[in-house]
């Protein structure tokens, strides 16, 4: 089992002789085995933005506060999370000054498939400037559905879709999108919460 709490191991590479590139959530299943820490995980470093209490994420995980606070407490004490008390609750938060941070953050990313996302989908659109992320991932909560907000001009909806079609076979998960011009997404920003969309993708490179 992975432990994310110590110093993390060197990556094995994988080259065309070695077989098909693994499927990293099934992966990431096998090398941490308790599906709360993989809760915490997307729920606290794929949107750094986010924040939660216990409470609130017992109801949004469906599993009792004792396991959900012991994994908590590891992952505080690690550094890894931080926390303040609000009121008296005590709101936690991913330590993204944590030099692991950024590994954790890119392995999500992968997780649901976004590379796959840029690779067979955005990269061959051409008229792309920005992609978000929206909906439950951008929340931290697990899904099979991954929303997307595309910022550009002229871009080719019935392209995307053929497109999209096969990024969805390659990922299995359901892809939405929303596209907006360059003129209409400052207005639209403003609808969101910082915790309800993420920027992953500006045309100059992968933001995320």
């Amino acid at each position: 089992m992975l432990n994310l709490y110590k110093s993390a191991p060197k990556l094995r590479q994988f080259n065309g002789t070695q077989g098909a590139k693994p499927c990293l959530p099934i992966m990431l299943d096998t090398l941490i085995t308790s599906k709360t820490r993989i809760k915490l995980l997307l729920k606290f470093f794929l949107n750094s933005n986010a924040s939660s209490y216990l409470r609130n994420l017992e109801g949004e995980f469906q599993e009792s506060t004792n396991g959900i606070r012991l994994e908590l407490n590891k992952f505080e004490k690690a550094g890894l999370l931080q926390s303040h008390m609000s009121g008296n609750k005590k709101l936690y938060q991913a330590n993204t000054a944590h030099p692991l941070f950024g590994d954790i953050h890119n392995i999500l990313l992968k997780y649901i498939g976004f590379d796959q996302i840029i690779e067979s989908v955005i990269s061959k659109l051409g008229n792309v400037q920005k992609v978000y992320l929206l909906g439950s991932y951008a929340r931290g909560v697990d899904s099979e559905v991954i929303d997307l907000l595309l910022v550009g001009n002229d871009i080719k909806r019935e392209y995307l879709a053929r497109l999209t079609d096969k990024g969805e076979k390659l990922i299995k998960r359901k892809i939405r999108y929303l596209i907006y011009n360059t003129d209409e997404i400052e207005s639209v920003m403003k609808t969101y919460a910082s915790d309800e969309i993420l920027l992953l993708w500006t045309e100059n490179g992968t933001n995320a």
